[in-house]
């Protein structure tokens, strides 16, 4: 017989120790072992209920139907012993068909019960990306297995989130990436067909060249974080040392210090102590993230404003600025990649990763992100993280004063 990998013979399948197996056996097991005792019982009860005659004189007699006289005691024992091989014999053959027709049932009973649990198992083996919209839909009793129904169900709808998620992230990533090659390309190829071009020429092109090259290059830095911070997401941190929120805040101002210039920002920080256990790189990627949006969506003689404090066990990053409009309803969305609050993707600064990264920061480091619309435009975010339970080493209370830029 030519068994092929992966299948199972006739034999194997019979004899494969499945829970439904393993339920009817224990089934039979228990209905037999319970009928034995009651068989048992019977015969012990039968036994000690044939003593008529032990009262008797020795020497009496008994006198049958048939006529004949026999010794009470040797009656009695004949008597014993064939009532007891009778309630053996039709005991065991009870037995017997109680045992095989309880197996039997309990065989059927046990395959209802974990009809479901086929179902879940054909579902798993059908599950691919082009079936994930299929789910189990238990509509029986309300008891553990409608609950690893539900459970299947809901899990496989997480699945579906994520799988389109990541189709969208993939899309989107293609595209940011494709527009400033396609730049670049279209910019080397007009420059070179031009004949007459010249050095000016040249110097232009390779000037739009290299902003391509440089919003290229911030875009997969910008993945590179945000893949190391989702990788690190509900798992131990690879790098934790004390740190400092209101550092990282002051770090990140000094960086953007000529753009709030430009824009002659009001910047208005009230910076206290925020002791962290983390990685300081991915901090300090959270920090920066926050202030340069707050900078880049912001409009001319707008204002800024940044907070850290530590209370009850927490600390807390509060960034908002003023600038353009978001709709309520947008505001949960700032938090996926490449969304940027209604601008269109190719005519604004910026990735559309920035939020994305503080999210996946947060949750690598056991904390929450939130955001409001802010009245006349602006938004309002607010990072809460465990605090460190000693000192930090650096406080920038008293390095950042409220400043004007």
């Amino acid at each position: 017989m030519t068994v092929y990998p992966g299948r199972k013979t006739l034999w194997q399948i019979w004899t494969r120790p499945t829970l439904r197996l393993r339920l009817t056996l224990l089934n039979g097991i228990l209905l037999i072992g319970a009928g034995a005792v009651l068989v048992v019982l019977a015969w012990l009860l039968v036994s000690e209920s044939l003593h008529p005659v032990d009262e008797l004189l020795a020497g009496s007699t008994v006198s049958l139907a048939d006529g004949t006289t026999r010794d009470a005691l040797d009656w009695q024992a004949d008597m014993e012993a064939q009532s007891s091989q009778e309630l053996l014999v039709k005991g065991l053959s009870a037995l017997v068909g109680i045992g095989v027709l309880g197996i039997a049932c309990a065989y059927v009973v046990a395959g209802r019960a974990l009809r479901p649990l086929q179902a879940v198992t054909q579902a798993a083996q059908r599950l691919g990306e082009e079936t994930l919209d299929q789910r189990i839909r238990y509509s029986g009793a309300d008891d553990e297995v409608a609950e690893l129904a539900r459970t299947f169900d809901a899990m496989l709808d997480r699945l579906t989130a994520a799988f389109e998620s990541q189709k969208r992230f993939v899309a989107n990533a293609s595209h940011e990436l494709r527009t400033p090659l396609a730049v670049m390309r279209t910019e080397i190829d007009v420059t070179l067909s031009d004949d007459e071009a010249d050095v000016a020429e040249y110097r232009r092109m390779a000037k739009v060249v290299r902003n391509a090259s440089e919003r290229a290059n911030g875009l997969v830095d910008a993945l590179l974080v945000l893949a190391r911070s989702e990788a690190q997401s509900g798992r131990r941190l690879v790098r934790k040392v004390p740190a400092d929120l209101a550092t990282s805040v002051y770090n990140a101002l000094s960086a953007v210090k000529a753009e709030a210039g430009r824009l002659k920002l009001d910047i208005t920080t009230d910076l206290e102590a925020a002791p962290v256990v983390g990685d300081p790189s991915l901090l300090d990627r959270l920090a920066g993230n926050l202030i340069e949006n707050a900078i880049r969506y912001n409009h001319l003689l707008g204002r800024l404003w940044v907070r850290t404090e530590s209370s009850d066990g927490q600390v807390r990053l509060i960034v908002g600025n003023t600038g353009y409009e978001v709709e309520p309803a947008d505001v949960p969305g700032l938090f996926e990649p490449f969304r940027r609050g209604g601008w269109e993707r190719t005519g604004s600064r910026g990735s559309g990763l920035g939020l994305s990264i503080v999210r996946a920061v947060c949750d690598a480091h056991g904390g929450t992100v939130s955001a409001v619309a802010q009245e006349g435009g602006g938004l309002e975010v607010t990072v809460v993280l465990p605090g460190a339970s000693a000192t930090p080493v650096v406080s920038a209370t008293a390095s950042v004063p409220k400043v004007k830029a």
